[in-house]
């Protein structure tokens, strides 16, 4: 229903209730702590009205509603509030018509946040409320520029924090950058191959509007929008069809030396363990054996192994062994007893082959 009702009013359908739920909430419990926080903090020598200006409402609108925003940012907020009210004060001060001081204190407000890499839209609002606030600004000077606006916007960027943290969002924002899985200097897997770092810096460039986004956030959307093609157009493939079924494993209660030994014979590193019934109990390495000596298999079994279904789509293994978190998947049937094995090498052979198939079809309806 609050979908349609968006599109009806012209909106993006994409919103989520849960996301106006949030946003409602902490706007709510942001302000009213920012204003009560103010109010103790001056000791309640400063009406109410002066400690929540108007503009910190906008503020509260980027920073529970779209927290990832470059505009919703502490430095931001902080910056941008704060040196909009220097520059209103300012106008006002010295600028005798204020229809004049109003204009010009906006734009030199939009010009400074933007020189100084904290543009915040309210700050335009809280430059305007600079100038035209009658006495209740004049009487306090630049001071107006700290309390209150300094203030609120601090305590609401506290507020942000804490309430985003807890509604499970992350602020301030970061974008954590994909690691190599092996702790080297090499790049992930995953951003090695399609567009590269100097292709996103010149479309962007090329693109010529200020996006309200990072270039981190939209890097991190890129590469999803590319797995998601990858996933269509690999979705019909399913684990059972390139799955090895011959699988060598080894039992959970056979001595970890003769483990050892059957890895060597077959010059596997790894193998995955079942116990008497067939199920899978985990992975095994040479390693752990080797320091287990007589022991028994299941005293240095790996329990966290990765295990799909015949019927799954590779596209769900896609993520997993491209990115070097698992070497391997397991395909287990419903009472999950071992039936083959899906290794990074085999999933490489058949997106291989795919590749192929796609490039002759393309080829051939070219002609």
């Amino acid at each position: 229903m609050l979908s349609r009702l968006i599109t009806a009013l012209g909106g993006r359908a994409s919103v989520r209730f849960d996301d106006v739920l949030r946003a409602g909430v902490g706007s709510v419990l942001g302000v009213a702590l920012a204003g009560v926080a103010a109010r103790m903090i001056s000791g309640g020598d400063l009406a109410l009205g002066p400690l929540l200006v108007g503009p910190i409402g906008a503020s509260a609108v980027l920073l529970f509603a779209v927290p990832a925003s470059p505009l919703a940012q502490p430095r931001s907020v902080l910056g941008g509030n704060i040196l909009s009210a220097l520059v209103g004060v300012a106008c006002a001060m010295f600028v005798p018509e204020p229809a004049v001081a109003a204009a010009v204190a906006v734009a030199l407000a939009v010009v400074l946040m933007m020189l100084t890499g904290c543009l915040h839209p309210p700050g335009g609002a809280m430059a305007l409320t600079a100038v035209i606030g009658g006495s209740a600004v004049t009487d306090l000077g630049f001071g107006f520029a700290l309390v209150p606006v300094g203030l609120c916007s601090l305590l609401l960027v506290l507020a942000a924090i804490g309430l985003n943290r807890l509604m499970g969002r992350s602020y301030p924002h970061r974008v954590p950058a994909a690691a190599s899985p092996h702790a080297t200097s090499d790049p992930a897997p995953q951003s090695r191959v399609g567009y590269t770092a100097a292709d996103l810096d010149e479309a962007l460039v090329q693109y010529g509007e200020l996006l309200d986004v990072s270039r981190e956030d939209l890097d991190a959307l890129f590469r999803q929008v590319e797995l998601a093609a990858h996933k269509r157009l690999h979705s019909a493939i399913l684990c059972g069809a390139i799955m090895s079924r011959d699988v060598l494993s080894v039992d959970a209660e056979q001595s970890a030396e003769s483990a050892l030994a059957f890895l060597q014979s077959h010059e596997l590193r790894t193998a995955p363990v079942v116990d008497a019934q067939g199920r899978v109990v985990g992975m095994v390495r040479r390693a752990e054996l080797q320091a287990a000596g007589q022991r028994a298999v299941e005293t240095v079994v790996d329990p966290f192994v990765h295990k799909v279904r015949e019927a799954t789509p590779i596209e769900a293994l896609l993520p997993l062994l491209s990115s070097g978190a698992a070497h391997e998947a397991l395909v287990v049937d419903e009472n999950r007893v071992l039936i083959g094995i899906i290794t990074q090498t085999d999933l490489l052979a058949v997106l291989y082959r795919a590749h192929i198939v796609e490039a002759v079809v393309a080829e051939r309806a070219a002609a």
